[in-house]
């Protein structure tokens, strides 16, 4: 017997009567995030350009935002929820070492990139 998923999005802030009202409030949920992350892209408030961790607020914004949806589309249209604790600890935290792994990876070939532009040739020993 096949169980029934869970109807709720948002910690169950907002519950839907069938899946088909679900699927709609996740799309309208992820829709609303894309939405607010292209209107920051288009008019990048000078507000959020104060440096934060040696990055623009504005990108962290983008970084989180986007993690945001990944979760939510893994979480809903992957039916993560409904699967053990363990199952979803290992992929939760393989994603956010990976993802903490290539946030690192860019800010530092991105300094060396802006070193070789702004000083000539830049040689660093790792």
């Amino acid at each position: 017997m096949a169980h029934a998923h869970k109807l709720e999005i948002l910690r169950g802030l907002v519950k839907f009567k069938s899946n088909t009202q679900k699927i709609w409030g996740v799309l309208i949920l992820l829709s609303i995030i894309t939405a607010v992350e292209v209107v920051l892209g288009i008019y990048k408030p000078e507000s959020l350009m104060t440096q934060v961790l040696s990055m623009k607020l504005l990108n962290w914004i983008f970084i989180i935002l986007t993690i945001v949806k990944a979760y939510y589309i893994t979480w809903d249209f992957m039916h993560m929820r409904d699967e053990t604790k363990a199952l979803r600890r290992m992929v939760v935290w393989t994603a956010v070492f990976l993802i903490c792994y290539l946030i690192f990876i860019l800010l530092q070939e991105g300094g060396y990139i802006e070193g070789v532009y702004s000083n000539g040739f830049v040689k660093r020993d790792f």
